[in-house]
C-alpha cells in the first residue's frame, strides 16, 4: 500500500504550488486568486529511501521500485464550505478519499498576495478550516443516524454498532472537538474506519514560509507548532518557494542550493517522513537480480498481511517467509551469505513485520 493524503487550506496559501513543486508537475493552476483548483489534482510521488538503493546494489536488480506516495490537491475551502459556500461540498466529499490531511497555512507575509481573510493568522486558518470540517462531520453524522434507524430497528448488528459509533462522535463534536480526539478501541477500528468521518483523519499542519526562514521557521510557525502540540497533531516547516525551485534543478544543483538555504533535505523528504510517522507506516523490501522494491505496510502488520500488500492470494495462501534484516543483509553481503551466516529466519503467521526487512514470501497456489 502507499498513503493518500489530501493537501488542503484556504485560497492562496501556497498549496497548489507546494503540489505542482512536490510531485514535479505543472498540473495544479497555480495562481493568486481563490478556487484556481477546481478539479483535484493527483499526483504520485516517490517515497525516499536510501536502503532500496544499497540492497539493489548488492543485489544487481534490473529495477529499482520505491514506495510510492500520493498527494490531492483540493481547492481551498472557505467559512461557509460545509454549506456549499465557495466550491464547499464537492471538496469535503474529495477529503473523505484520503488517508490522513495535509493542512497548509501561510506562514509568511507578503502585499503582493491576498489573503482571504485579509490578514495572516494561520492559527485561525487552521481553526476555520477545522471548523468547516466539524460541521459536515455534523450535518453528515445527523442525516446517517436517521437513515440507520430503520435498520436498527430491523436487528442488524451493524446499523448498530455504526448508530453507536456515530453517536459518541456527535457528542464530541458538538463540544467542539474533532471525531479524532476518541479513543476508538481495536474491536471498532473497521467500522470506524468505514465511517469516513473528515475530522477522524489524522491532520499533519504544513507552514508555507518564505524563504530566509525555510531553515529556523518562525513566529507563525511557532505558534502553529504549539497548537498542532495541543491538538495532538504534527507540524512541519517547509517553503512551496524552495521547492517550486528545486523541483526544476538536477539533482546536485537541488542539493547546492538547498546547502545554501541551510537545509539538509527537500520539504518533499520533511512531508513524507511526517506522514509516516502520522500513519505509522513502515517499509519492507523484496530484493532479487530481477528488480528490488520497498512496500509500505502498517506497523504491527503480520507476515501474511504483508504478504497480501502483493497480491491478496499470498496472504490467503502464506506459508512462511524467510526474511533477513536490513542491516544483516548489508553487512554479510546479501542473501546467500546471510543464510550462510543463519541470519535468513523462516517466519510464520504470526511474525511482526518489522521496519527494513527483506522478505520473499512463500506461499501455495
Amino acid at each position: 500500500m502507499g498513503f493518500k493524503t489530501g493537501i488542503v487550506g484556504l485560497p492562496n496559501v501556497g498549496k497548489s504550488t507546494l503540489f505542482n513543486a512536490l510531485t514535479r508537475t505543472a498540473a495544479a493552476q497555480a495562481a493568486n486568486f481563490p478556487f484556481c483548483t477546481i478539479e483535484p489534482n493527483i499526483g504520485e510521488v516517490s517515497v525516499p529511501d536510501e536502503r532500496l538503493d544499497k540492497l539493489a546494489d548488492m543485489a544487481k536488480s534490473a529495477k529499482r521500485l520505491p514506495a510510492r506516495m500520493t498527494f490531492v490537491d483540493i481547492a481551498g475551502l472557505v467559512k461557509g464550505a460545509s454549506k456549499g459556500e465557495g466550491l464547499g461540498n464537492q471538496f469535503l466529499a474529495n477529503i473523505r478519499e484520503t488517508d490522513a490531511v495535509a493542512h497548509v497555512l501561510r506562514c509568511f507575509d507578503d502585499s503582493d498576495v491576498t489573503h482571504v481573510e485579509g490578514k495572516v493568522d494561520p492559527v485561525a486558518d487552521a481553526e476555520t478550516i477545522e471548523t468547516e470540517l466539524m460541521l459536515a462531520d455534523i450535518e453528515s453524522i445527523e442525516k446517517r443516524l436517521q437513515n440507520l434507524s430503520r435498520k436498527i430497528r430491523g436487528g442488524e448488528k451493524e446499523a448498530v454498532e455504526q448508530d453507536r459509533l456515530l453517536r459518541l462522535a456527535l457528542g464530541v463534536l458538538e463540544n467542539g472537538q474533532p471525531a479524532r480526539t476518541l479513543n476508538i478501541v481495536e474491536e471498532d477500528f473497521r467500522t470506524w474506519d468505514m465511517l469516513q468521518l473528515l475530522t477522524a483523519k489524522p491532520i499533519l499542519y504544513v507552514c508555507n514560509v518564505d524563504e530566509e526562514k525555510a531553515a529556523s521557521g518562525n513566529t507563525y510557525s511557532e505558534a502553529v507548532e504549539k497548537m498542532a502540540k495541543t491538538h495532538g497533531a504534527a507540524s512541519v516547516v517547509i517553503s512551496a518557494a524552495i521547492e517550486e525551485e528545486i523541483s526544476q534543478l538536477e539533482s546536485e544543483e537541488a542539493n547546492m542550493f538547498l546547502e545554501e538555504m541551510g537545509l539538509d533535505q527537500p520539504g518533499l523528504n520533511k512531508l513524507i517522513e511526517a506522514g509516516y510517522d502520522l500513519l505509522e507506516l513502515q517499509t519492507y523490501f523484496t530484493c532479487g537480480p530481477k528488480e528490488t522494491r520497498a512496500w509500505t505496510i502498517q506497523k504491527g502488520v503480520s507476515a501474511p498481511q504483508a504478504a497480501g500488500v502483493i497480491h491478496g492470494d499470498f496472504e490467503k495462501g502464506f506459508i512462511r517467509a524467510e526474511t533477513i534484516a536490513f542491516e544483516d543483509y548489508i553487512a554479510l553481503g546479501g542473501e546467500s551469505a546471510a543464510r550462510d551466516a543463519g541470519k535468513l529466519r523462516a517466519e510464520g503467521k504470526s511474525y511482526i513485520v518489522q521496519d527494513g526487512d527483506v522478505m520473499h514470501f512463500l506461499h501455495s497456489n
